[in-house]
């Protein structure tokens, strides 16, 4: 079966045409689109048909940052929406999927080989047991997978959305400036690439730490203002009031990875996925992430069994899109 599986994000769209019967990992053809430059998700399709010329998919399987019912997914963060109704039509295929983006990664991770993740601890994921996701990147997802008769299944979650709770001082003050702006703060305002110029200004404003002439030059100069942060952040030197943003942001992905820990329990592991895990991979990789992500109190004991695990492979939306329709 030929699959073309998307990834829909609202910074990045990925399409690519998967032969189910060769390695998923290894698509046929690939092709990555910036999202907000395009009015709809029917025009990426179609330029991408348009590239595949005559090699026709069997199937459609799309995994969008957003919820979705009946078939119908509204982008969270672009004022697109996707029918499973409009692609059968445009494609010309009856076998259609629109999945959130969380769930089709979580339906890639029972399937992961060693090479596909990093493990941030010596524990071994007991089978059978429940199964987190949670990826921060234009926004924070999370899904979950429960085991049936020998079987994962992959359920979507708006986990992300989640009221923010913090862990310390500085966070609680961090709380209360989101609320002043927000009037309501959720995990995502801080712990995804949207929240974290949210952290940048909140640390500048309160004078925590003094702004770089470099980096508000550059900030001002920029569409996107968190990759300019990120970069700032992870270069040697770094900038401290960039890394204070980054510290902030680990500490708080740790609580909250934990929390969906607490929710499921866990054993068969966390996963971190999504761009941002691995463009800040040294602080997730130090030892007071793990201890943050373990620090739950009368329940510390049993976070101490739930195996973390950052994946690695950028391909795990395509492969589990792929998954929810082969």
């Amino acid at each position: 079966m030929r699959v073309l599986a998307g990834d829909v994000g609202g910074t990045k769209t990925v399409l690519a045409l998967i032969d189910t019967a060769r390695d998923q990992r290894l698509p046929l053809f690939e092709q990555l689109y910036p999202s907000a430059q395009f009015n709809s998700f029917e025009e990426v399709l179609q330029d991408f048909l348009q590239h595949i010329g005559d090699v026709r998919p069997d199937a459609v399987a799309v995994g969008v940052a957003g919820p979705v019912f009946n078939g119908e997914a509204r982008i969270t963060n672009l004022p697109w929406v996707i029918r499973e109704s409009d692609l059968r039509v445009l494609v010309g295929v009856e076998r259609v999927r629109v999945l959130n983006d969380l769930e089709a990664i979580a339906n890639a991770i029972p399937s992961l080989h060693d090479e596909d993740v990093l493990a941030l601890d010596d524990n071994t994921p007991e089978p059978g047991a429940p199964i987190g996701v949670i990826a921060p990147g234009t926004g924070l997802g999370e899904a979950f997978l429960l085991c049936w008769d020998g079987h994962y299944q992959a359920f979507p979650s708006e986990g992300g959305h989640a009221d923010f709770a913090p862990n310390n001082e500085l966070e609680a003050d961090l709380l209360r400036y989101l609320q002043r702006k927000f009037g309501r703060a959720s995990y995502e305002r801080v712990c995804s690439g949207i929240g974290i110029p949210n952290v940048y200004r909140f640390l500048r404003d309160g004078a925590y730490i003094a702004e770089s002439p470099q980096v508000a030059a550059e900030l001002n100069n920029a569409s996107d203002p968190t990759p300019v942060i990120v970069k700032h952040a992870m270069s040697d030197p770094a900038d401290p009031l960039c890394l204070a943003v980054m510290d902030i942001f680990a500490s708080v992905l740790a609580a909250k990875a934990g929390n969906l820990a607490l929710t499921i329990i866990a054993t068969g592991g966390i996963y971190l996925a999504g761009g941002m895990p691995l463009r800040i991979l040294p602080l997730l990789l130090r030892e007071s992430f793990l201890q943050t992500f373990r620090r739950k109190g009368r329940l510390t004991g049993l976070m101490q069994r739930v195996p973390l695990r950052v994946v690695t492979n950028p391909k795990v939306g395509l492969l589990g899109a792929a998954r929810a329709v082969s």
